[in-house]
């Protein structure tokens, strides 16, 4: 297996703003987590994920130093840091590989002699007239199913299937608990296509020595007919000459009117075609706006990494991403030098727009008994200014209209921007079912200080709280008892409230 690949990725914040992430260690997991990422903060812009680690600040390995030390590297970067960063998946394997991830350039070694390590298949079948060309059998002492029979120059050996080749999933579902009957129930109801996840003994026996549980993310994709087509794609003088588009009733962004003879035709885009990744970097589950932002950040040349219907499909019933076709054929690199790293472009939060309606909102919503009010409210222990994070879509409060990072004003009426996070959120524990909250975005809230205006509901022509409630409404919110606040845990620096569980041995740091 080529070096882990490792990101690097450069950030800059402006003054008075974060990177838009927390840095945690938590209870289960090894290394410096990326979580919390904030929606259109420097950290997502730049591509950072959920569950990344950070194995290097600044050119130094950090992977090995305490919690505390990353945090005081990171805030000691001033307005820019740079980050070597493994995702997840890729940070777990290698741990149990037992690779040196100090060295960029690290491999598996045995004995002394860097190794390929081996893959599992994912080889897809199309039914002939005679049939898949193969047979299923079980052998009494060996765990699951074996491919045997394999018919030569049939539609199973063509696909990549080989003579005691182990079956673990059939179109991305595991069937190693599966006995031979359900299987073979199975393989007939699906009709005359279907993917398979294969290993071979010696691949079999690698896993299962390293406890590494296989799966469809770890396997090659070289015998998959159909592939994905990566266009490398110059800016001309009319840009790149196509349309990104979000279908009706289509999941992703779609290629479409390409201009002829275009820098889009040329690199061999075709209409329809689907957008997996831009640059390397995933796009599935980014916004429409997201995608054409990296598109635009990339300059004048872009990668894309493209698939068709078809291909489309084929990935889709094997329940894995054409991203392993991108690893596959492009290879991890090895990251640049911190040198080189320091020059790389880095991401900004956009800029704020320029005409925007100077008024806060004024959300009402019900508590319900599975999310509560559905939002947290986030501050600084002993320190005045909250804001909202992490409201769940569908919720009450999303409903209500309320969004992160939203700057809080008042709790029912009452007036918090000078009150501390414990008194804020002593205010909502006392409002029973019920809840008004007035809210500003950053950028409104910044610009009616700077008019010296008072933030109120009268800003939306409404009239006070008091004169909309009685004394009768008023008792209403505090009829239930405030539960006691939660002790602070030593170490943090932020606070996050309103119904929301923490996680038991974890630290995270607003970065």
């Amino acid at each position: 297996m080529a070096a882990y690949k490792q990101r690097v990725i450069a950030l800059t914040k402006r003054q008075g703003q974060t990177f838009g992430f927390f840095l945690r260690v938590e209870h289960g997991e090894e290394g410096h987590l990326i979580r919390c990422l904030e929606m259109g903060g420097a950290a997502e812009l730049a591509g950072l994920k959920d569950g990344d680690r950070i194995l290097r600040v600044n050119g130094t390995f950090v992977d090995e130093l305490s919690h505390s030390q990353v945090v005081d590297r990171v805030k000691d970067s001033g307005a820019s840091v740079t980050f070597h960063i493994l995702d997840a998946s890729s940070y777990q394997q290698a741990k149990a590989e037992g690779v040196d991830l100090s060295d960029p350039q690290a491999r598996p070694v045995v004995n002394g002699v860097v190794r390929q390590t081996p893959k599992p298949r994912l080889c897809y079948l199309v039914k002939s007239s005679s049939g898949f060309g193969f047979s299923l059998r079980s052998a009494r002492g060996q765990q699951g199913l074996f491919l045997t029979d394999v018919t030569p120059g049939g539609v199973a050996e063509k696909a990549g299937v080989k003579v005691n080749d182990r079956l673990l999933e059939i179109n991305g579902e595991n069937i190693e608990d599966a006995t031979h009957d359900q299987v073979v129930e199975k393989i007939k109801a699906l009709g005359s296509s279907i993917m398979f996840l294969l290993v071979d003994e010696e691949t079999d026996r690698y896993y299962q020595n390293k406890r590494i549980k296989i799966g469809a993310g770890l396997a090659t994709v070289k015998h998959l007919p159909h592939k994905p087509r990566i266009a490398d794609i110059t800016k001309g003088s009319n840009g790149y000459g196509y349309v990104l588009r979000v279908e009706p009733n289509k999941s992703g962004h779609f290629i479409n009117n390409i201009d002829r003879g275009s820098p889009a035709e040329r690199a061999g885009l075709k209409d329809m075609d689907r957008l997996v990744a831009v640059d390397g970097q995933e796009v599935d589950g980014s916004s429409h706006d997201q995608v054409v932002d990296m598109i635009r950040q990339s300059g004048n040349k872009c990668c894309h990494l493209v698939v068709d219907e078809d291909t489309d499909k084929m990935y889709k019933m094997g329940k894995v991403s054409p991203m392993l076709f991108w690893e596959e054929a492009k290879g991890p690199l090895p990251p640049p030098s911190y040198s080189e790293a320091v020059h790389l472009p880095v991401c900004s939060p956009p800029p704020v727009q320029e005409k925007e309606e100077l008024k806060p909102k004024l959300c009402k919503m019900k508590k319900e008994p599975s999310v509560g009010y559905g939002f947290h409210l986030n501050g600084i222990q002993g320190v005045c200014g909250q804001y909202i994070k992490d409201v769940v879509k569908g919720g009450p409060a999303y409903r209500a209209g309320l969004e992160d990072d939203d700057i809080l004003v008042e709790v029912n009426g009452v007036n918090v921007e000078e009150s501390t996070h414990e008194e804020a959120v002593a205010l909502i524990r006392k409002s029973g079912s019920s809840l008004e909250l007035l809210v500003t975005t950053k950028s409104v809230y910044d610009q009616l200080k700077a008019k010296g205006v008072k933030i109120t509901r009268l800003l939306l022509g409404q009239t006070s709280f008091v004169q909309v409630h009685t004394p009768d409404t008023l008792e209403e919110f505090s009829k239930e008892k405030a539960r006691p606040d939660t002790p602070p845990t030593p170490g943090k620096e932020r606070s996050q409230s309103v119904l929301s569980a923490t996680s038991q041995g974890s630290f995270d740091e607003k970065l």
